[in-house]
């Protein structure tokens, strides 16, 4: 559909056991469980993921633990132990949109930053408003942001496969995507590295700067 924009479209083949947990205090779905492959599709305009979940879904035996519809974005988010059918969920949604994965949006890290030994205030003005992990004062804590939105989700699977740290907070879906990750500083370094590498390694179509304002 040439009025629809891909923004985000990404498997995860192993939800990693905190990101599966904070999906399931914040989705309001089907919650998934560690282990379950997932698939995150981001669209332009919003109202376009109702259609697309009915696709999914009929198509598969997918639940979605997250369904956002707002006006400028949209987003869903399917689930299953059969990496199989998450797949086949999403070559449905493509083949109805009448596009292919290629015609995706390329993330774009945003900002990307390591805080050393947080201070005892700065960790508990964050805990006030986090549906993670605690953070807790003399961790490090990084903050990442991307653009689309839903590739935030890769990149917190991503750094939680490679390192000790805990999911602090993450915002998976709107303008820009933003993840908070804590826990020892090398640690910390080795996460940053595993979300950008792999955020880096996601081909798609370059996004305008600022496309998500």
């Amino acid at each position: 559909m040439a009025d629809v924009t891909l923004r985000s479209y990404v498997f995860l083949d192993d939800l990693q056991p905190q990101l599966a947990a904070f999906i399931g205090t914040t989705a309001r779905g089907f919650l998934p469980l560690a282990g379950d492959a997932s698939m995150l599709i981001e669209t332009a305009p919003g109202l376009i993921i109702n259609r697309i979940t009915d696709v999914a879904l009929k198509a598969t035996q997918c639940t979605a633990a997250i369904m956002v519809v707002e006006r400028a974005f949209g987003l869903l988010e399917i689930h299953h132990r059969d990496k199989g059918q998450v797949q086949l969920g999403g070559e449905a949604v493509l083949d109805y949109l009448q596009i292919s994965e290629s015609d995706r949006l390329k993330p774009r890290v945003v900002s990307d930053q390591v805080i050393r030994a947080v201070e005892p205030y700065h960790a508990q003005v964050i805990n006030k408003t986090r549906y993670g992990d605690m953070l807790i004062a003399g961790e490090s804590l990084l903050i990442l942001e991307t653009e689309p939105a839903g590739y935030i989700a890769f990149g917190a699977n991503e750094a939680l496969k490679a390192a000790r740290v805990k999911l602090i907070d993450a915002s998976l879906f709107g303008a820009y995507g933003r993840l908070y990750l804590s826990g020892p500083e090398a640690q910390i370094d080795a996460a940053r590295d595993a979300a950008l590498r792999g955020l880096s390694s996601v081909k798609g179509k370059e996004a305008p700067k600022g496309e998500g304002r």
